[in-house]
C-alpha cells in the first residue's frame, strides 16, 4: 500500500487509553493533595506564630544594623530575652489594622501599640524636665493602636501619685509636638520606642496591655520600617512603667 503523502495515526487500544486517562486522574489528585498539604502546614505555621511569635533576635539578619544591635543589647542587659525585631514594607502604615496584625503575626490588633509622647502643658515654671519621676514634665505613654487616649485618667493618676498636694489645674497632658518628642527620644515619628531614648523620660503603660493574652505586644523599634515585639511581663520588668488605666 502507498503511504507517500499520508500521515499514519497510531490509534492506542482502548485499554492504553483507559489506562493513560486513569493516570492522568491520578496525577491531577495528588497535585491536588499536595496543594491541600502545603496549605495545611502554612496554616500551622501562621497558627504556631501567632501563639508564639517570639523569635530570638539572633536569628533576625538585618545586615549588622545598628539599631536592632543597640535596642538588642539594651533589652538584654535589663534583662530581657523573650523578644522580636521585624522590618515591615513601606506602605505598613497605609495598611488597616488587621494587614499590620497578619504582618507581624500578631493574634489581634489589639496587640499592635505604639509609644507617644505627652507634656504637661501647664507644669510649674520649675518642672522643664523629666528629673522627677512622679511629676515630670513629659511622659511616654505605651498604649493600644486600637484604643483612644484618655489624658483624663492620667491626670488623676498623677494627682494622686502626688499625694493630691498639687492642684490639678497643674496638670494637663497634651501630645508633645514632633520636634520635642525627636529631640527627648531620639525617634521620629512612627519610630518611637521607649527602649534606648535619648532622655531618662518615665514611662505610662495602658493597663489594658496586661491583659492581653498571649502577653506578647508589638510596638516601634527605633526606625519606622522596624517593629520591636516583646514579652509583656518583661517589659515591665526593664522599663517599671507606670500602669494606668488610660485609654477608652
Amino acid at each position: 500500500m502507498d503511504t507517500k503523502g499520508s500521515t499514519l495515526v497510531h490509534i492506542l487500544p482502548i485499554d492504553s487509553r483507559e489506562a493513560a486517562e486513569e493516570t492522568m486522574e491520578a496525577l491531577g489528585e495528588l497535585e491536588a493533595l499536595q496543594t491541600r498539604l502545603l496549605q495545611r502546614i502554612e496554616a500551622l505555621e501562621l497558627a504556631l506564630q501567632a501563639q508564639s511569635p517570639t523569635v530570638s533576635s539572633d536569628r533576625i539578619d538585618d545586615g549588622g544594623n545598628t539599631t536592632v544591635a543597640r535596642l538588642s543589647a539594651i533589652l538584654r542587659a535589663r534583662g530581657v530575652d523573650d523578644f522580636a525585631f521585624k522590618r515591615v514594607a513601606a506602605d505598613y502604615y497605609d495598611r488597616p489594622l488587621e494587614a499590620r496584625r497578619d504582618i507581624l503575626g500578631a493574634p489581634t490588633v489589639e496587640h499592635l501599640c505604639k509609644s507617644i509622647v505627652l507634656v504637661n502643658t501647664q507644669a510649674p515654671a520649675n518642672i522643664t524636665d523629666c528629673s522627677n519621676r512622679n511629676n515630670s514634665k513629659y511622659y511616654v505613654v505605651v498604649i493600644q493602636y486600637a484604643a483612644r487616649l484618655n489624658a483624663e485618667n492620667i491626670k488623676n493618676f498623677l494627682y494622686i501619685l502626688n499625694d493630691s498636694k498639687i492642684s490639678k489645674k497643674k496638670f494637663n497632658m497634651r501630645l508633645a509636638p514632633e520636634e520635642d518628642s525627636l529631640k527627648l527620644t531620639g525617634f521620629i515619628h512612627n519610630a518611637v520606642t521607649c527602649i534606648g531614648m535619648e532622655t531618662d523620660i518615665p514611662v505610662i503603660l495602658d493597663e489594658a496591655i496586661t491583659k492581653l493574652k498571649p502577653d506578647f505586644f508589638w510596638l516601634g523599634g527605633g526606625e519606622v520600617d522596624l517593629k520591636l515585639g516583646i514579652r509583656t511581663s518583661q517589659f515591665i520588668s526593664a522599663i517599671n512603667p507606670f500602669i494606668v488605666n488610660c485609654s477608652s
